[in-house]
C-alpha cells in the first residue's frame, strides 16, 4: 500500500510541476528602451562651463553650460561704436544754401533796378533777361544742393538698419552661448569637459526620460489579433533568483508589417518565424527599470 501511494505522491509532484512550469511561461518577451537625446552645442568656442553628471535628473530649463562669449561681445561693441559715428558723417550743406540764397537777393535787387532803368529806357530788355536766367539758375543750384544732401544723408542713416541687425545676430549668438537643458530627465553620458573646444552641432550629453520607459517585445500573428493600441498589459521583471516582479503596461505601438525573429529573442528553430513588434509604456517612478533589462510579457 505504501508502494501505491509512493506513486501517487510522485504523479502528483510532476503533475503540480508541470502546472508551474506552464504557468511561469509567459506570452511574450522584450527589453526595455528610452528615449535618449543628444544635446549639443549651438555656438563655437571654448567650453568654459558644463554642470552635469552622469546619473543625475535635470529638470527642463535648468542652466548647465556656457560657452566663451568674449569674442562675440567685443564684435557688439565694434557694430555700435560705428553705429555713434553716423551722425557724424551726415552732411550740412544749410552754410552752402545760405551762400546761394544771399547771391540769389542780391540778382533780385540788381533785376529790379534793371527793370526800373528799363521802364526810363536807360536800361535793355537782355540785361533784365540775363539777370531773370541768373536767378533760375540760382533756384535750380539751391533745389539741387538740398536733394543732393537729402539723399546722401539718407544713405548714411540707411547704414543703421543692416548695423542693428547684425547685432541682433551677434545678441542670438550670445543667447545661445548658453546651455539650457531642454528635456527633463536623467544624464546618461557627458561627451564633453569644460576647457575643450566645440563647435555648433558637437554633442555634449545625452540625456534620457527613465520616468517611464519603452519595452519593445515580439508577438506571432496570432497574438497579434489579441491586441489593441491602448490595451493594459502585464510586464514581470526578474526580482531575486526565482522571483518577479509585476509591474502595469500599456500599449503604445504595434508595428504594420512583419519581421523575422530576433536572434537574441528566440531559438534557433523560431528565427525563421515572423513576428510583430509591438511597444508598451511602462512607468518606472523608483528607477527600477534599466535601459537594456529584458522582460516578460503576459498579455
Amino acid at each position: 500500500m505504501s508502494q501505491y501511494k509512493g506513486i501517487i505522491f510522485i504523479l502528483l509532484s510532476l503533475l503540480l510541476s508541470a502546472c508551474q512550469s506552464s504557468e511561469s511561461e509567459s506570452d511574450a518577451y522584450g527589453n526595455f528602451e528610452a528615449v535618449v537625446t543628444t544635446i549639443s552645442a549651438e555656438a563655437n568656442g571654448k567650453l568654459l562651463y558644463l554642470k552635469v553628471s552622469e546619473g543625475e535628473k535635470i529638470e527642463q530649463g535648468e542652466w548647465v553650460g556656457l560657452v566663451d562669449t568674449t569674442a562675440l561681445h567685443l564684435q557688439r561693441k565694434q557694430i555700435e561704436a560705428s553705429i555713434r559715428t553716423l551722425p557724424q558723417k551726415l552732411r550740412n550743406t544749410l552754410a552752402d544754401i545760405q551762400v546761394l540764397e544771399e547771391q540769389k537777393d542780391n540778382l533780385i535787387r540788381e533785376r529790379d533796378r534793371v527793370q526800373r532803368l528799363k521802364a526810363s529806357k536807360a536800361a535793355t530788355q537782355k540785361q533784365l533777361d540775363d539777370l531773370n536766367g541768373q536767378v533760375d539758375v540760382l533756384d535750380k543750384q539751391i533745389v539741387a544742393l538740398a536733394q543732393t544732401t537729402q539723399t546722401s544723408n539718407q544713405a548714411i542713416l540707411s547704414e543703421k538698419g543692416p548695423m542693428l541687425a547684425q547685432i541682433a545676430i551677434v545678441n542670438e549668438q550670445i543667447r545661445k552661448s548658453y546651455i539650457y537643458n531642454p528635456i527633463k530627465g536623467s544624464i546618461l553620458t557627458k561627451l564633453s569637459e569644460p576647457h575643450e573646444m566645440v563647435g555648433m552641432g558637437a554633442p555634449l550629453y545625452r540625456i534620457g526620460q527613465l520616468d517611464t520607459l519603452d519595452l519593445r517585445f515580439y508577438v506571432d500573428a496570432v497574438q497579434l489579433q489579441q491586441l489593441k493600441l491602448g490595451q493594459n498589459i502585464t510586464v514581470k521583471v526578474d526580482q531575486g533568483k526565482k522571483e518577479y516582479k509585476q509591474l502595469s503596461g500599456r500599449i503604445s505601438w504595434i508595428s504594420t508589417e512583419a519581421e523575422f525573429t530576433p536572434k537574441t529573442i528566440q531559438t534557433k528553430e523560431d528565427r525563421v518565424n515572423l513576428v510583430y513588434a509591438v511597444k508598451a509604456k511602462v512607468p518606472n517612478p523608483n528607477g527600477l527599470l534599466k535601459i537594456g533589462m529584458p522582460a516578460e510579457v503576459d498579455l
